[in-house]
Order: C-alpha cells, then structure tokens, then sequence
C-alpha cells in the first residue's frame, strides 16, 4: 500500500479494516505480449489477453479490441466487449452498441455493461429496443442497469413495463433504474415492490423510497421493517433515517439494540444522517459493543450528532484493535473540534491502515493543529497525485471483512486541502510555500479534475477541481508542466 515517504505500512491490526491496492499499469513487456496473444491464434490466451487488456485500462488497445469484437470466437468477443466497456468513455459508443445485436446473449449482455460505463445518452434507444424484446434475462438486466446509469428519461415507460418482467434480476435494476431517471413520481410507483416475491427486488425498493425521502411510505416502511429478517432490515434502516420522521427517529433507536450486527450497524447510521436527538445517546451506549464495526458506526455517529464534551469517550477508541474504529474515532474528534486531541490525532498519522491516516490528515486540517504544520507539509513535499480512483469496497473472503482502500488515491489532495487549512494570512508562509511547490508539480489537466477528498461518512466527488484547493490570497500564479 502507497504510503507517502514511509517504508510499506504493516498489515493492519484487526479483520476489520486490512487493506489491497488496485492494479498497478503494465510495463512495456508486459503490454506487447498482452496485445500479440490478443492478435495471436490461441483462442484462451486471446480471451485472457483481452480481459487483462481491460483490467489495466490499457488505452492502445482500443483498436485491436474493436477488431476483436468481429472475431467469430464468441469468448473472445465477450472479453472483447468487457475490456472495451473498462476504457470508458475513450472508446467507439457504435461499436459497442453492435455487440446488443450479436447472437451470442454473453455478449449482447456484456456490450449492455461496457455501455453502462459510458453513461451516453446516444445509447438510450439501442439498449430500450433490446430491453423490451431480448429473450435473455440477463440481457435484459445488463440493459435495464445501463439505463438507470443513463438516466435518460426517455426510458421511463419501457424501464416502467419492466418492473413486471418474470425475472427478479430484471425488476431489480428497473426499479433503481426508475429512481435514477429522475422520475417524480418513483417512490410511489416502487412502493408495491415491498411485497415482491424476491428479496433483492424488497431490498432495492426500500432504498428507492429512502432516496426519494417518501414521507407518505413510512407506514408501509415500519410495517416491513416489523416482519423483515437481518438480511432486508440494514436497507430500511438507511432509507428510515434519510425520511428522518420522528417515528422513523424511533424505529431506528430500538433497531440499534438488535442482534445481527449489521443492523446495529445501520440503525446508528440512519439516527446520524437524521440527526436525531436519540442518536447521541444511542452511540455512546454503542462505543463498547463487541463488534468493530457497530464501535465504528457508533464513533461516526458521534461525530455527527454528539458534543464537544463527548471527545472524552472517543479518544479512548484511538487505540481500539479495529481500525475502522480508529477511522471513526479519529473523523468524529475532527468533527467535534476536539483540539485538545490533536496530538493523538498526530499520532495516528503513523497508523498502520491508510483510511485510519487518512481520517488524521482530514481532522488535523479541520482542527488547525498548528503542532501539526510541518509534519503535514513533510507529507505533501513527498506525496504524488494519482491519476486513477476507486471506491473502497468491503471484500468478504476467509470470513473476515476486508476493506480494499482508495485511500492513496485521495491523499495527495487531502493533504493539499489539510495544508491549505493552516496557510496564514502571511504571503510567505511555510504552508504557501508548499501548496506553490506542489501545484508546480501538476499538469493542467490534473489541476482540472474533480479533487477527491476524504470525508466521514465515505467517499465521494463533490463539484470541486483540485485546482481550486490551491485558491489562496497570495498564492502565486501557477507555473507547472503542460
């Protein structure tokens, strides 16, 4: 794992937040044989060749990938499809919307995928026709997740004929699809799906409803939540407390004392979000739950709905063996403004999990530690800016629950932003000096992408540009490579 002028960070110290990194770009080597068994006649070294191509997002590979989607090896041609789909939008939109008419459905369906990833809204009409007639549920599906990535609402009626499809896989995604196509009137046409036959379909339409905050579903809500297993309940948890109705506020404190961890786990989430006045003192009855993950829940919570008197009960977490406790721990102390915690928020920069450094990096500029500049300063002198991004993901494999981290892809700009937070109003501060050394290490175009910048409950891009971290009152005008 990437960890800024240190040598490689030691496992973490729990399950409940050990961390992998992605793919790393190919060597030159590397690259030249992947695009000769691509071009070559092995059929499986074609296939495998043509995937990996995709996996590493390999640009050159544009053209013999297209080539490859006329191959009359229907293998080859569903990676072909895949690896097309992973180069996003640098890819041809006609070619992929061919493979929705190949008479093999593994590739119809993979093109619907690859289009998804598009997001183009010239591909609305090619996936409505194969969705209304395709003789494959999967097909189907793979078209009815592109439109609600679309979110086209030209789509509306067929994505609405959907919702009746005799695959549960199919009504799942039309029911996400309705919510993204910015329909006003989806939580109500959703609602009967509460009382589908099949779980996932249950499942999706409690998140629709949460996501379109329906007031008038909280009965139908709570009368599920009633008779749901542990399995169902995390969903309406979550759509419970973006709704935040004080009956929601309710459901939400008792379902904090269930057994299955998950729901504890979204219970806590759901009083937060909702800022209910019963979520403080349902978390700090939480912080020693015998689950790291409820603790960590329970932390963030905190941050969210607690006091500055309750960094008492959070410092403690610092230390806990979950580093998603420490996470959680660490962003709550930022958030409450806990300064008399910053230096062992200072400690956890030295923390063995990137996400738990990450979470310091974010509360110490918040905080304006100023014990904490030069440290902060050191760390960006030495950071390099990422070119790719992925969402953390939690990975369940021997048992335990991973986190696979993007957490070195968003601390170069966690660190401008940390920094920026300690310039003073002195031209020549330290912290200046170092925001202009680092912008003149960036191209334009990394000046222009969407910074990706840590925040408690999760990942996410805002609207803000990384250039505009560097916009500060003195700050000299950018000269950095081309």
């Amino acid at each position: 794992m990437f960890r800024p002028g240190r040598p490689k960070a030691p496992p973490s110290r729990s399950s409940g937040g050990s961390t992998a990194p992605g793919p790393h770009p190919p060597r030159a080597a590397e690259l030249k044989g992947l695009l000769d068994d691509l071009r070559g006649s092995d059929s499986l070294r074609a296939r495998t060749a043509a995937l990996r191509l995709g996996e590493l997002r390999v640009t050159r590979a544009r053209v013999p990938l297209e080539t490859a989607l006329r191959s009359p090896d229907a293998g080859l041609r569903v990676g072909a499809a895949s690896a097309r789909g992973a180069l996003g939008r640098q890819v041809s939109r006609g070619a992929l919307e061919s493979t929705l008419e190949d008479p093999d459905w593994r590739v119809r369906a993979q093109g619907a995928y690859a289009l998804s990833r598009l997001h183009n809204s010239k591909s609305t009409l090619a996936l409505m026709r194969v969705l209304a007639r395709d003789e494959s549920a999967l097909v189907r599906n793979a078209c009815a997740l592109a439109l609600g990535r679309i979110g086209d609402p030209r789509a509306v009626p067929v994505l609405e004929r959907a919702l009746d499809d005799e695959s549960d896989r199919v009504r799942r995604e039309a029911v996400l699809a309705i919510e993204r196509s910015h329909d006003p009137e989806a939580a109500a046409k959703v609602r009967r799906f509460l009382h589908d036959p099949a779980r996932r379909v249950r499942i999706v339409a409690s998140v629709v409803m949460g996501l379109r905050r329906d007031r008038d579903g909280v009965g139908i809500l709570l009368k599920y939540l009633g008779r749901s297993d542990q399995w169902e309940k995390p969903a309406l948890l979550v759509a419970l407390g973006r709704i935040g109705t004080p009956d929601c506020g309710e459901a939400l404190a008792r379902s904090a004392d269930d057994r299955a961890i998950w729901v504890r786990v979204c219970a806590l989430h759901g009083l937060a979000e909702m800022r209910s006045p019963l979520g403080r003192t349902v978390a700090l009855a939480r912080i020693g739950d015998p689950s790291w993950a409820v603790r960590g829940a329970a932390a963030l919570a905190l941050g969210q709905v607690g006091t500055p008197g309750d960094s008492e009960a959070l410092i403690p977490l610092l230390g806990d063996s979950g580093s998603w406790v420490r996470r959680g721990a660490v962003y709550a102390l930022g958030q409450l403004g806990a300064r008399k915690a910053a230096a062992e928020i200072r400690a956890a920069l030295d923390d063995p999990d990137p996400e738990v450094r990450l979470a310091a990096i974010w509360a110490l500029g918040r905080l304006r530690d100023p014990a904490s500049t030069t440290r902060l300063i050191e760390l960006l002198g030495v950071a390099e800016p990422q070119e790719d991004s992925a969402r953390p993901l939690l990975v369940e494999g021997d048992g335990a629950v991973r986190l696979v981290s993007d957490a070195d892809a968003r601390w170069f700009d966690a660190l401008v932003e940390a920094v920026a937070s300690h310039a003073s109003g002195r031209t020549d501060s330290p912290a200046h000096e170092a925001l202009s050394r680092a912008r003149g290490r960036l191209t334009k175009k990394e000046l222009d992408r969407l910074a990706r910048l840590p925040t408690p409950l999760g990942p996410g891009e805002g609207s803000r540009t990384l250039r505009s971290l560097f916009d500060l009152p003195g700050l000299p005008a950018e000269s950095g490579p081309s």
